[in-house]
């Protein structure tokens, strides 16, 4: 059996495509279940985080589990396999354990180094342990890369190579000030009480916020966050629960509002958002803390342009045009000016343009003479209303001037995937928001640390030895049961000699035993001592099969030995936890 990771990320896919392939918890569930009874694979592991969705299996076929594994994904995510595809990336044995490696380290994340990830690789373990889905290879997998990850933050510094998602995106609301500055007194309101939210939580109260609520659809889950963080010693912070229904009143207190649910729609509309906006406590009827109401919903208002001067007649008299009832803002030579006229008028404005009169408008504005291409735009506007009879109205629109976008009021941090927060909502104005997709783009040229490279180090010395160790343990079960062939070939003989010489005593039986079984091991201890060496080099696969071979091993009994050992893991696995169960006492 081999390794098989089928998976999309922000790498390969972009934040559309990953928030329309998500997998909720039931969907997660159900593709291990329908996994591990595909034909290809055994066992199977699946990792979904807000930007990344992969699935582990340990198959006996490549081409088929790949086919079989992005099939299944497919039909889960509910994308068309079609489409999915070229998202997909595969790695396989020593590649797949490398990518799950750097994964665990955060070499792979989307903020180089974050930390978050071991928890959700922990969880993903969890998961597949409590469906009977894992079995010694997604074990071994998922605890090795805890302990690979652990290492890397432990002995390098890779933490300085990037922030948690969660730091990231608030330095990112900050707009280059300290989040602690930033953060200073603000109202946060928590929507969710899962593992990310908690940590939005708990990095807020250290930044310094005043408040937080916490709003979560199990009231338990809130309740006991914002208990967690009251009780924290490290910080000053409020906190306090409220049910979902109470979003949108604490819309209207908060500064800063951190999303990141499981739900598979929208939790916050733009609609909701800018009725929290506008319905903001404290604000003045006639302003949203000093911003004009029509700014509120992010409309933009209508340009106020001061009229101009009016313009000066003096030695203009054989201009056509009456000048003084000429619109402002408007060059009297200019195609808006001459729009109507019929050919006679614009062959005599043509007239008196190529007289070299100026228009003192323009001419004041450019600090010269009116452009000399004017008379002949004119001439063929001339030549034009001569065909048709009359210039039709084709006046430009003035350009509207855009007011300064007000300062925000309302921080809004997605990190949900699929998105909770309405994209539509960047548009709003007093809003800012930042989501999965912003931050892909703010951490794209991301400096990396100089940390990465001993981090990458540390992964390939890690991935040579989790594949010499998983070499060496798939031949042990053949080593064993060739040990006990030749223990029951030794108990036989003896049985034999019991038959032939009765009369023997038990002092020389037992000596008799225990040289045979002497000479058996002597004879065995350098070849299976040798061959767990070369099992475990690369390429050693082979020599388990070339033992079973040479010594005509019944299959049945080397897998036999194989489940025998795994149930004596699984066994002590449950009586350590009972143990540590039994120390912590009743919670």
């Amino acid at each position: 059996m081999s390794l098989l990771v089928v998976g999309l990320s922000h790498r390969s896919a972009p934040v559309s495509m990953l928030d329309r392939a998500s997998l909720s918890l039931d969907a997660q569930t159900k593709l291990l279940q329908d996994t591990v009874a595909a034909e290809p694979a055994t066992e199977a592991a699946v990792l979904a985080t807000c930007n990344r969705i992969e699935l582990y299996a340990d198959v006996d076929k490549f081409h088929a589990g790949v086919a079989e594994l992005s099939t299944l994904l497919a039909q889960h995510s509910g994308v068309g396999l079609e489409e999915l595809t070229p998202h997909l990336y595969v790695h396989y044995e020593d590649r797949a354990v490398h990518h799950m490696f750097s994964v665990a380290c955060g070499l792979d994340s989307m903020v180089v180094g974050e930390g978050q990830i071991l928890g959700q690789i922990k969880d993903s373990l969890a998961r597949a342990q409590g469906l009977h889905t894992a079995g010694r290879l997604m074990n071994d997998l998922f605890q090795q890369s805890l302990r690979v990850g652990k290492r890397a933050h432990s002995e390098t510094g890779i933490d300085r190579a990037g922030q948690s998602l969660v730091t990231f995106g608030l330095e990112q609301l900050a707009l280059g000030t300290p989040v602690t500055t930033w953060a200073q007194g603000k109202k946060a309101l928590v929507i969710g009480a899962g593992s990310m939210s908690s940590l939005a939580a708990a990095t807020l109260a250290r930044a310094g916020v005043a408040e937080i609520v916490i709003a979560n659809r199990t009231a338990d889950r809130a309740e006991r966050l914002a208990e967690i963080l009251t009780e924290d010693d490290g910080t000053d912070v409020m906190a306090r629960a409220v049910p979902m229904e109470s979003v949108p009143f604490e819309l209207t207190r908060a500064d800063v509002v951190v999303s990141c649910t499981g739900a598979t729609g929208l939790v916050l509309t733009a609609e909701a958002i800018a009725a929290g906006v506008e319905g903001r406590v404290g604000a003045q009827p006639e302003t949203v803390r000093g911003k004009a109401p029509e700014t509120v919903r992010g409309e933009v208002p209508e340009a106020r342009t001061a009229p101009l001067p009016p313009v000066s007649t003096g030695g203009d008299e054989d201009c056509p045009l009456d000048l003084a009832s000429v619109p402002p803002g408007f060059s009297v030579m200019g195609e808006a000016a001459v729009a109507g006229m019929d050919a006679a008028t614009l062959e005599q404005h043509a007239a008196w343009a190529a007289g070299g009169t100026v228009d003192r408008r323009r001419a004041a504005r450019r600090g010269g003479d009116a452009d000399p291409a004017d008379p002949e735009l004119i001439g063929a506007l001339a030549a034009t209303a001569a065909s048709v009879g009359r210039i039709p109205e084709r006046r430009r629109p003035e350009p509207v001037a855009e007011p300064p976008r007000p300062e925000p009021v309302l921080y809004l941090l997605d990190l949900a995937m699929p998105r909770d927060i309405d994209a539509a909502a960047h548009r709003l104005a007093g809003v800012r928001l930042v989501d999965i997709e912003r931050l892909a783009e703010a951490s794209a040229d991301a400096p990396m640390a100089a940390d990465v490279d001993q981090v990458r180090r540390i992964v390939s010395h890690e991935v040579a030895a989790f594949g010499a160790a998983q070499r060496a343990a798939h031949i042990t079960p053949t080593v064993v049961a060739l040990r006990t062939m030749a223990a029951d070939v030794v108990a036989g003989e003896m049985a034999r000699l019991e038959g032939r010489l009765p009369g023997l005593d038990d002092k020389h039986r037992a000596e008799i035993t225990q040289t045979v079984r002497r000479v058996v091991d002597k004879l065995l201890h350098a070849p299976t001592v040798r061959v767990k060496q070369l099992a475990a080099e690369p390429g050693g696969a082979g020599y388990a099969d070339a033992l079973r071979t040479l010594f005509d091993l019944d299959p049945e009994t080397v897998a036999s030995v194989s489940r025998a050992e795994e149930s004596t893991e699984k066994n002590a696995k449950i009586a350590a936890n009972a143990n540590i169960a039994e120390n912590r006492g009743p919670a």
